[in-house]
């Protein structure tokens, strides 16, 4: 590897500081926007989410807890696992905001182990509102929502990557799921303060939205093209992960994360999305990049085997399906070995680098030397190493216009 190269990550997490909707939301509102309370008490688990409930119980202690409107949602050790004195701690445990890393939030602490950790830029996903936003899109009033996602686009854009943060901070924003009119707006609106990405969902039907295939989110994909905005979709994203069962541990459904970005990857190929949309760019992010040979081979084994299969998917997807992925579909990689080795399959130019910080995946403070171990093994050359490490990442979300070069 080149030396002093610097890493770009794409994929890295921020815990919103308290006051981003409280300093944003108009005053008749504030009392049901999203506020933080100290409370005493312990996690409950339910479907799709955690509750809280106060007093003593198993696993009780002092917890910061988001509040709003009918939503109870507590800080949980596994949002900022990364080397705290909460290390050793359940991932569900309750936590405060004192007992994280201040990069976890702060973004002076941040840019500082960003510096530690031989990184020059990071592109953030968002922890209250969950990867694509989808806590405004569940809440019924829809006008606090919308004024909750644009107040978190607000602070994304002119505090957290604002001032120091310009050129090390990427901005990335939400939509609102809810009203895909209303999502390109605010696509353009947030392109024309500096974002270049915004997070969706990999599986937007999961969270009761229309698929990819309904043709409804045209709007927003028509102004992502037009904004040249990439479409992030994070693991997760569809709030569900996949399991075998029931009684499966966390180990396993951690083994199977990438099943989400399978079914995302192929989505996007197969629903004519990319013939459509000529110039939109995507990216997968902590999904890892060891199973695009075979998923790619499947494909196009089926797209080859059409009339067969399904008679409208040459109309959908006139071209061999590959032929969308150069400079188009990005995938990203945190320690991935195989996937490397493979890079010639999948493309080297789609490859980037992630760095998760502070969940509990994330290679901090060595993620050069993750980053060097990897490009040993998997026998990568300079210029490789450099395009995973940070060239790739330039290209995909158009960093010169950060300031961030070569």
């Amino acid at each position: 590897m080149q030396e002093n190269l610097k890493i770009i990550s794409v994929d890295d997490h921020v815990l919103e500081p308290r006051d981003v909707w409280q300093d944003r939301i108009p005053a008749r509102l504030r009392d049901r926007a999203p506020r933080v309370e100290r409370k005493f008490g312990y996690v409950s688990i339910e479907p799709r989410k955690q509750g809280f409930i106060e007093g003593d119980g198993p696993g009780a202690r002092w917890c910061d807890v988001w509040m709003y409107d009918d939503l109870v949602h507590p800080h949980t050790a596994g949002y900022a696992q990364l080397r705290l004195t909460t290390e050793g701690l359940d991932p569900v445990a309750p936590i405060t905001i004192d007992e994280m890393l201040p990069g976890c939030y702060s973004q002076g602490p941040r840019i500082a182990d960003m510096d530690a950790n031989d990184v020059e830029a990071s592109l953030c996903f968002p922890t209250f509102t969950r990867f694509c936003g989808q806590t405004f899109a569940e809440r019924a009033d829809k006008e606090l929502a919308l004024l909750c996602v644009q107040a978190y686009n607000d602070w994304m854009i002119d505090d957290w990557c604002g001032g120091e943060g310009r050129g090390r901070l990427i901005p990335q924003t939400l939509v609102p799921l809810w009203d895909a009119q209303l999502a390109a707006a605010e696509v353009r609106r947030c392109a024309a303060k500096g974002s270049g990405a915004i997070a969706f969902s990999e599986q937007p039907a999961a969270l009761g939205l229309p698929s990819i295939y309904s043709n409804e989110w045209d709007p927003l994909f028509e102004a992502c093209q037009e904004t040249n905005t990439v479409i992030n979709m994070h693991i997760g994203s569809a709030s569900k992960l996949p399991t075998t069962s029931p009684d499966a541990p966390v180990s396993l459904w951690l083994t199977l994360t990438a099943q989400n970005a399978m079914g995302a990857y192929a989505d996007w190929l197969l629903s004519g999305v990319l013939e459509r949309y000529k110039n939109l760019k995507i990216a997968l992010s902590e999904g890892q990049v060891g199973w695009m040979p075979y998923i790619l081979e499947r494909i196009e084994s089926i797209w080859e085997r059409a009339d067969l299969v399904e008679p409208d998917l040459r109309s959908r997807v006139p071209q061999p399906p590959h032929t969308y992925l150069p400079g188009r579909v990005y995938g990203c990689v945190v320690d991935d070995v195989h996937g490397m080795k493979n890079r010639d399959i999948i493309g080297m130019s789609q490859i980037m680098f992630e760095v998760d910080y502070p969940h509990a995946d994330s290679t901090f403070p060595a993620s050069l030397r993750t980053a060097e171990k990897l490009v040993e093994a998997a026998g990568m050359t300079e210029h490789e190493a450099w395009q995973m490490v940070r060239g790739n990442a330039i290209e995909c979300y158009d960093l010169q216009r950060l300031g961030i070069e070569s």
